[in-house]
């Protein structure tokens, strides 16, 4: 544990709590991508599968259980709950292009073939991809309202945190992950513009919007 990784798994919580603040507060899913949550859904139960049969701290127990039910929980107010504020004539991202391909990357490319290996390593590439969904939606509408532009901040952060958190490991531990930092750059790398667009609109005091 480090600096960055605490301020990254830190962000990491803001940005699922102020999604879920957001939706049950205005009893409301619009705006959010429910195939996003889908996605981020899959990734923390295919990566902590090994909660019941490894145990590294309490910490990571707690963040891994509070990731899968969160996460589940997510869906659950979109699709169930909230299913009558669900945006899905604009939540149309074809996920099978990202999960298939994701799949058959993880199978070839690993650490390890063993079904746990490959399944974290699925969850890694997902999650560099989960978001796109939801930043199609919004391209699509042209505009997020403030707190869902808050959880996607947040959210970038964590990741780019966590950039930060492999650096700092490399030369102080000589860890190398490089399947974790080229999936987490690219995650990062999607974020970008969204980064540059959210800092813009937060220095203008303007309602964060979208190119058409």
């Amino acid at each position: 544990m480090n600096i960055f990784r605490l301020l990254g798994d830190m962000s990491h919580l803001l940005a699922i709590v102020l999604l879920l603040l957001k939706m049950w507060k205005t009893r409301s899913c619009a705006g959010i991508s429910g195939r996003s949550q889908v996605l981020f859904a899959l990734v923390f139960l295919t990566r902590y599968l090994d909660l019941f049969s490894t145990f590294v701290s309490l910490y990571n127990s707690v963040m891994k259980v509070f990731f899968i039910s969160s996460s589940l929980f997510t869906v659950y107010l979109i699709y169930l709950k909230f299913r009558a504020t669900y945006d899905s004539s604009h939540d149309t991202f074809r996920v099978e292009f990202l999960v298939i391909p994701v799949a058959v990357l993880a199978l070839f490319v690993n650490h390890e073939f063993g079904v746990l290996e490959i399944l974290w390593t699925f969850s890694i590439y997902l999650e560099s991809l989960a978001i796109l969904p939801q930043l199609f939606m919004m391209s699509k509408t042209g505009e997020a309202e403030t707190i869902t532009s808050h959880y996607l901040f947040a959210l970038g952060m964590y990741r780019a945190l966590y950039i930060l958190n492999w650096i700092y490991r490399y030369y102080f531990e000589g860890f190398f992950d490089l399947i974790a930092v080229v999936a987490g750059c690219v995650q990062t790398i999607l974020y970008c513009d969204f980064f540059y667009l959210y800092v813009m609109k937060v220095l203008k005091g303007r309602k964060f919007s979208l190119p058409a």
